[in-house]
């Protein structure tokens, strides 16, 4: 018998045992918060200005990381709902809001590396981590005790002297928890958890289907001959990339934007343009794995189901209802009121590249794969400017020195280079930034170039965001990440003019984030709202008085001419009628996706040519995004919010104009525009905002003069 086989052991192997048991109980539990120590994402960043330490962070450490910190904030809202005490603005508004720290910092994380810096196994554990954050977040706005202590503080908030921001934050919190399903019934928000959850997996597919198709459609030039009319450093560019994908000794073009758009500008081989062009309108459109048409139909009859859930008749009433235009219908109106100008605009270029062509005997009718090629050759005829005249002076060097110089002479700053801190990728630039008096204000991360672990496009992240702690400052952590044209060889990377207003842009967006002096975490910007700060910004770039401080000629130092200046400011209106009509027609696009109520077997290409239709789109043009690759409203946040760039637009032209009347660095203009936009953004009411800058709400006569529709 078993008992009597043990009773049969040496009376030292049973001391034994029983020690190494108790041993195993004390040295268990203290070998495993050895571990939990060595993972750096839950311990303090001992960094300078507490920055993530990217060399010490591995893979394996996302997904414990992730699970702790859904613990943490998890007994943070446990502590909450449990404390004793009548509910205060004290005790549950800005205790909910200082919950969730040690997610916020993972997964801030974790979410640059998946956009600038990914990789299959950082894909596999995102597919694992997101249900967890989903259904953890679901947990926390689902939450009938927590709610309750909500509403308690909300219905009394009248009775409440608060501050203008503390109102805010109270009445945005409640606003959240109602949005995202608090009033409902339980079997709503079962269903509505479930909902959110498929959301989730389905916009991380869609992102890394484009990720991939993106990363594989090229085409792979062998023949010189195929070159002809391509620059110098377009085929130097083009053989690197050659090189690198183990092709040495042929030409590479790929359907990321700094290689495509060159191509489609001078290439003569139009066959081969044609080629590109269609590959990359085909992304997430070739019925193969990566296929996104199905995933697409899936996303909107969910965020329609949950629309209806929530009392709106479609996702587009229920996104907008929380913006500045409110309702889909105006923003339909204002969207089809700027159509009527761009589209008129758009057919006046397209006849005047079609008489070129035809002056050069060309036999063409102009194509989608024809207008970047024949526009540059009428940008060239009207105002005798090429592209490769004017990115000798665009170095990414002078227009951060353009950028870094603009925001001295308005707000002061000062830019320090950082060697010192960890970055995710060596092409990763740090820069400390400071107040004039030297005080630190933040750190900005500079991402510039292409690579196949980085998603298309750019935009501005945050490793971690302006906070207050025990009254004193937290300083954000801002990321700006871009596609630009790479250098090649001995010559630096040279920015084409839409490149230059992109780092203008994102730069903007990086201000709002440096220069928030926000009291509390949460904040609240409005999404037509969110472009101002960035887009204002890029009206400074190519203004003669900035130019001359900081566009000088890459290789010879000289500064730009006067006479290239007046080129570019007497171009600045050349090809609005396609940005334009691109723009408006995916603006659109997107809009009639989310405000359309749709049967069981609508096809997603049959819904896209039925919209484009309608509109009237010229065959010439695409729109900037095409449903299958657009990943702006099926795998990022703008979802029935495209328009938002314009209407921001008529925002920015309007502020701008501020400048204008007072002088383009005016200090006491920029002053407030600190105060009362950046420093305040996502902290009161946006649209009181800006009536405190402007004096007034902003005006669409400005944004109609800028795109050239009006004089």
């Amino acid at each position: 018998m078993p008992v009597k086989k043990f009773s049969q052991k040496p009376v030292w192997l049973l001391t034994f045992l029983v020690l190494f048991g108790l041993a195993l109980t004390l040295i268990l539990p203290s070998h495993l918060a050895a571990q939990e120590e060595t993972n750096p994402l839950l311990t303090e960043f001992k960094t300078p200005f507490g920055t993530p330490p990217f060399d010490l962070i591995k893979n394996e450490h996302f997904l414990p990381a992730i699970k702790k910190g859904i613990e943490a904030q998890q007994a943070e809202i446990e502590a909450i709902i449990n404390n004793p005490n009548p509910p205060t603005f004290e005790n549950t508004i800005l205790a909910f809001d200082r919950t969730g720290k040690l997610l916020g910092q993972v997964m801030a994380v974790f979410g640059t590396l998946q956009g600038a810096n990914t990789s299959p196994e950082l894909q596999k554990i995102a597919m694992e981590a997101t249900p967890l954050t989903t259904q953890h977040r679901s947990s926390i706005y689902l939450n009938d005790r927590l709610f309750a202590r909500i509403k308690s503080v909300y219905d009394r908030k009248n009775e409440l002297k608060l501050g203008q921001e503390e109102k805010f934050l109270l009445e945005k919190t409640y606003q959240d928890f109602v949005r995202a399903g608090a009033l409902l019934s339980p079997e709503d928000k079962s269903r509505l958890r479930e909902i959110d959850r498929e959301l989730s997996m389905l916009s991380l597919r869609f992102g890394n289907n484009l990720l991939q198709e993106t990363n594989s459609i090229k085409i792979v030039i062998e023949n010189p001959k195929h070159l002809a009319g391509l620059p110098p450093e377009v085929v130097a560019a083009a053989a690197e990339a050659a090189k690198n994908a183990g092709l040495e000794g042929k030409w590479v073009f790929t359907t990321h934007i700094p290689s495509m758009t060159p191509f489609l500008q001078y290439a003569q081989n139009r066959e081969l343009r044609e080629r590109l062009y269609k590959a990359y309108l085909s992304r997430g459109d070739r019925y193969n794995e990566y296929d996104n048409k199905e995933i697409i139909k899936k996303i909107i009859a969910r965020r329609t189901e949950r629309a209806n859930l929530l009392g709106f008749p479609t996702y587009a009433h229920y996104s907008i209802d929380v913006n500045m235009a409110k309702t889909p219908e105006r923003v339909e109106s204002f969207l089809l009121d700027l159509w009527k100008y761009a589209l008129e605009k758009a057919k006046a270029e397209q006849a005047e590249m079609q008489q070129i062509a035809d002056e050069e005997g060309a036999g063409i009718k102009i194509a989608g794969w024809d207008w970047w090629y024949y526009a540059e050759k009428l940008r060239k005829k009207k105002y005798n400017l090429e592209d490769n005249e004017i990115r000798p002076y665009f170095s990414i060097d002078n227009v951060l020195n353009g950028i870094f110089t603009l925001a001295g002479k308005l707000y002061g700053l000062k830019f320090e280079k950082r060697n010192d801190i960890s970055v995710y990728h060596p092409e990763v630039m740090v820069f400390e930034v400071k107040e004039k008096n030297g005080q630190h204000l933040g750190i900005l991360y500079f991402d510039f170039f292409p690579r196949p672990t980085k998603r298309s496009g750019a935009w501005t992240g945050s490793l971690r965001r302006q906070s207050f702690e025990n009254g004193k400052r937290v300083a954000p952590l801002v990321t700006i990440t871009c596609n630009f044209t790479r250098p090649t060889g001995n010559i630096p990377a040279l920015l084409s003019l839409n490149e230059v207003e992109t780092c203008f842009h994102e730069f903007g967006h990086a201000l709002a984030s440096l220069l928030s002096m926000g009291k509390y975490n949460n904040r609240f910007v409005p999404r037509d709202g969110v472009e101002l700060p960035s887009q204002i910004m890029e009206n400074w770039a190519f203004e003669p008085e900035l130019l001359k401080l900081y566009a000088k000629h890459h290789a010879t130092g000289e500064v730009i001419p006067d006479e290239l200046i007046k080129k570019i400011n007497n171009s600045s209106l050349f090809n609005q009628g396609f940005a334009s009509t691109e723009l408006l027609a995916a603006s659109l696009l997107d809009l009639y996706w989310h405000k359309t109520v749709f049967k069981e077997d609508y096809e997603v290409n049959d819904f896209e040519r039925q919209v484009l239709n309608k509109i009237g789109l010229i065959e010439a043009i695409a729109p900037r995004y095409r449903s299958t690759y657009f990943q702006h409203i099926f795998s990022g946040g703008y979802a029935a919010g495209y328009y938002v760039y314009i209407w921001a637009e008529m925002l920015d032209s309007d502020a701008f104009e501020a400048f204008k009347e007072r002088g383009l660095f005016d200090q006491k203009t920029a002053l407030k525009f600190r105060q009362e936009i950046l420093e305040k953004y996502g902290t009161v009411d946006y649209l009181q905002q800006y009536i405190k800058f402007r004096g007034r709400e902003a005006r669409i006569e400005p944004l109609l003069r800028k795109r050239g529709f009006i004089q």
